[in-house]
């Protein structure tokens, strides 16, 4: 990526990239919640619980190219606006990032779906932690693992410790003083 464009989405342009990111990643969460809430709360086959996308598409919840997108892209994001959290944002964006690489690498397993050689000799596409736990539930586990050490440095990152020098965009909010309204 263009140095200038990367340093952009880290000053002046972090905030709105961050929101836009923010977006994406919630709406996300609406689909991985719909669909637990379609197995559990309206007992529907699991096959039939494709979340909200899935109502409408059901072959792009089949597919596993859509999830691994995902995936590619919230990794993405991770990478790219991660140069502007300092301190205790930054190791708190960190860790999601450490988590999304690995859930970043199941989702890679759709080489699977690909070739038709699937993990230990099952019948069909498996991750790793599949290996354990059936699919709906490790993949909401697995992407709130991601968002709520995302959460906490955008928190964090909202209000920095450091210096204002030290802050390299605009998303801080100014200090509160006493006395004036929030």
């Amino acid at each position: 990526m263009d140095r200038e464009v990367l340093g952009r989405l880290n000053s002046s342009g972090h905030r709105t990239a961050l929101n836009v990111y923010l977006f994406i990643v919630l709406a996300h969460w609406a689909e991985h919640l719909a669909q637990p809430v379609q197995i559990y709360v309206y007992h529907w086959p699991v096959s039939e619980a494709g979340g909200v996308l899935g109502i409408y598409f059901p072959w792009l919840v089949t597919s596993e190219w859509m999830h691994y997108g995902d995936a590619l892209l919230m990794l993405a994001g991770l990478m790219l606006l991660r140069l502007a959290f300092t301190g205790p944002a930054r190791t708190w964006w960190n860790l999601s990032l450490g988590i999304q690489v690995w859930h970043h690498l199941e989702h890679l397993l759709l080489v699977q779906a690909l070739t038709g050689a699937f993990l230990l000799g099952r019948p069909k596409q498996t991750s790793i932690i599949q290996l354990v736990f059936p699919r709906v539930e490790p993949h909401v586990f697995y992407n709130a693992l991601v968002f709520v050490p995302m959460v906490v440095a955008m928190l964090l990152h909202r209000r920095p410790a450091a210096p204002a020098h030290a802050v390299r965009c605009g998303c801080a909010r100014p200090p509160v003083r006493v006395g004036q309204p929030a």
